[in-house]
């Protein structure tokens, strides 16, 4: 079974990189760490945290998707609900609640969700996020909690990977059949003397 170790980068779509620059840089405090383009295509990433990141594709033609509040039901193709981003105190919950409303930027009350407290707000693309931070003494991770009324069949089988479901498959390629090929961040690892 794979390792995983956190999101590397959630990748969502804005019509405007410097709309989404000034709230995500300058409002929340993500670094821009890594930029990619040409004529008619961005793509860039901000710094959550030191192993997590968001990245954002500028393409001029999407719109903005129509304002829903977060985990309200949807009718029709949907994919995405929301983003929730992990803070480390209360502290700072309050704190980007202010940073919210002096912005005169809707922002929710805080909620206690029992195993965090959250506050809700959109950025300018009308992306529903939330922000959290952990309830001290409640680590649903290590003691998972199944709370669901009528759970699915499949729930009742607790929270780890069932085995013997999907094969298993020959493991990693051997290392004579793996191939590595150039992607657009290749650009990223140049000599800044390349670009002259």
């Amino acid at each position: 079974m794979a390792t995983y170790t956190g999101i590397n980068h959630l990748a969502l779509a804005t019509r405007d990189m410097d709309m989404t620059i000034r709230f995500w840089r300058d409002l929340l405090g993500m670094r821009l760490v890594a930029g990619l383009g040409r004529p008619g295509y961005r793509h860039y990433f901000f710094e959550i945290s030191g192993h997590d990141m968001i990245a954002f594709f500028e393409w001029p033609d999407c719109e903005k998707i129509p304002e829903k509040d977060h985990g309200v039901p949807a009718k029709g193709p949907f994919a995405f609900d929301h983003v929730s981003f992990e803070v480390k105190t209360d502290e700072d919950l309050w704190e980007l609640k202010a940073k919210f409303e002096a912005a005169d930027i809707w922002v929710s009350e805080v909620m206690d969700h029992g195993f965090i407290h959250s506050i809700y707000a959109f950025d300018p693309n009308h992306i529903p996020i939330e922000f959290s931070v952990p309830v001290p003494g409640v680590d649903i991770r290590n003691h998972p909690k199944m709370k669901d009324r009528g759970p699915t069949t499949l729930s009742r089988e607790g929270p780890d990977p069932q085995p013997g479901i999907w094969p298993t498959g020959p493991g990693a390629a051997p290392l004579e059949d793996r191939r590595v090929y150039p992607g657009e961040g290749m650009v990223l690892v140049e000599n800044d003397e390349d670009e002259s």
